[in-house]
């Protein structure tokens, strides 16, 4: 059963809070994984938002576009050159 220590890592140095590990001063391999401390509800209502702009924009027609004429438009054929 793997067992998880709590630190602050001060510069390159981990100063543990809670229980301490019992290895000594034997030198052991660490992964450490830094959390994002973003509130889950923050990026929720980022969510919302970005939502309701897109809903906005999609109904003041401002990208009014056909899109066939687009595509015709775009897929022009022009001349090669030498020929």
């Amino acid at each position: 059963m793997l067992k998880t220590f709590k630190a602050w890592l001060r510069g390159s140095r981990l100063e543990w809070i809670d229980e301490v590990p019992k290895f000594g001063d034997q030198q052991i391999q660490v992964h450490v994984t830094f959390l994002e401390n973003e509130p889950a509800l923050e990026a929720k209502s980022r969510g919302r938002r970005m939502a309701e702009i897109l809903n906005n924009l999609a109904k003041s027609q401002t990208l009014n576009v056909d899109p066939v004429a687009w595509q015709r438009e775009i897929r022009q054929d022009r001349s090669l050159p030498g020929r």
